[in-house]
């Protein structure tokens, strides 16, 4: 019997419950703001943002609720995710409220299907970023996404975030540590350690979890870009990679330079 695609276990009823709990504690703990839902196209669209937040990322949340909160849940929004989030007893729960595992398989499944599928190029890389490269946009190199966005024909939607990476003080992404690690790290899939000071432990090495600090969290949809119209019909991979990327640094740009103060906003 031939396996269903992850898709397919999106429940909308479910992810209404969910957003329903959710947005109004975004809204008061992180006064969770998204601009630029305007600038979402209809059908599959490519969402390419930067990643903050370390263990506890509020990127997904908050471009949700506030999707859904608009666009209401005829239209799933897919993220897709590490392989942790797709195994254990809480599998299901994310399976079900749009977390799919990420390949290239189900990102053209879900982009073909009309979704609107959320990426995070720089991934645990990006999310861990010291905290003096908050406002810093760097993919490690990664430009998978622009071949997803190719194959399956669809346009990428820029968006950035601030304020997640002020949650906690992250000190560095303890690259060396997990090499230190060799095996134990490799079973986790893990190639950073990160180091960061939080409340109410201090000092984490991912573990003790600290509490998140309630900073204001903005994020900006930017304007799609139709490679194609952009690029070409054989676009260069690297050219719309550095385009996104810059686009996206611009207006992380500018959000930081309105922001008056880490945490308050």
């Amino acid at each position: 019997m031939a396996k269903l695609p992850e898709i397919t276990k999106f429940d909308p009823d479910l992810t209404e419950k969910v957003m329903g709990i959710l947005r109004p504690l975004l809204k008061v703990y992180h006064r969770s703001e998204v601009r630029g839902l305007e600038n979402i196209p209809l059908g599959g669209a490519l969402v390419v943002s930067n990643h903050s937040g370390g263990m506890l990322p509020m990127d997904v949340p908050i471009f949700s609720s506030h999707f859904y909160e608009k666009y209401g849940y005829d239209r799933p929004v897919y993220t897709l995710s590490h392989a942790m989030l797709m195994v254990g007893p809480t599998a299901d729960f994310f399976k079900k409220t749009g977390y799919i595992l990420a390949s290239h398989e189900n990102a053209d499944e879900a982009l073909r299907s009309g979704g609107l599928v959320v990426v995070f190029p720089g991934g645990d890389y990006d999310v861990y970023r010291p905290s003096t490269d908050a406002n810093k946009i760097d993919f490690d190199g990664r430009k998978g996404y622009v071949k997803a966005a190719i194959n399956a024909g669809v346009p990428i939607v820029p968006m950035v975030g601030i304020g997640g990476q002020e949650t906690q003080l992250f000190l560095t992404r303890g690259e060396r540590i997990a090499k230190a690690l060799g095996p134990i790290a490799r079973a986790a899939r893990a190639k950073v350690v990160p180091l960061s000071v939080g409340l109410p432990f201090g000092l984490s090495a991912v573990l003790p979890f600290n509490v998140p600090l309630p900073s204001k969290i903005v994020m900006q949809v930017l304007p799609p870009i139709n490679i194609e119209a952009e690029f070409g019909e054989e676009p260069d991979i690297d050219a719309v990679d550095a385009r996104v990327r810059e686009v996206m640094q611009d207006a992380l740009d500018e959000l930081a330079e309105e922001r008056r103060f880490p945490v308050l906003g």
